[in-house]
């Protein structure tokens, strides 16, 4: 296509016909099933699948009401640490949420920390979680020149 006629086609004085030369009438969309990967090479894995297989996954999960308290017991009875962040709920749903996800680590065998304000990790039995305290306050601090 030439340059007046790309031009022309831009302003609409004439119709674009260049696309039809490239279309593949032996293309069908929906061939592809929802899980397929498109990956070249088969030593190459998805990082999600990669991240599945080792158990280093998180899940997060903001619910909007208490109908969401669903997506958080599936995910730890998957074994996933699950982050829930209240802060968009209502006080009342929120409650209801904490008592949920309380039960469930308790029966479990899990444990519940609250890391901020309206926002909560749950972890499994076989998860630990290693706290971030600073140096000033350990008492083997790097500073700690006693």
């Amino acid at each position: 296509m030439g340059s007046v006629r790309k031009a022309s086609a831009w302003l609409g004085l004439v119709d674009d016909n260049d696309d039809e030369r490239y279309y593949d009438d032996d293309y069908s969309e929906g061939t592809e099933q929802p899980g397929d990967a498109w990956v070249t090479d088969p030593r190459v894995k998805v990082a999600s699948d990669v991240a599945e297989e080792k158990g280093r996954r998180i899940g997060t999960v903001t619910p909007d009401s208490f109908r969401d308290a669903r997506a958080i017991g599936e995910l730890f009875r998957e074994g996933v640490p699950v982050i829930v962040n209240l802060t968009a709920m209502e006080a009342s749903d929120a409650k209801r949420v904490i008592d949920f996800a309380a039960g469930l680590t308790f029966g479990l065998r899990g444990t519940i920390e609250r890391v901020a304000n309206r926002v909560f990790v749950l972890t499994p039995s076989n998860t630990e979680i290693v706290s971030g305290e600073p140096a000033a306050r350990r008492e083997d601090g790097f500073f700690n020149q006693s």
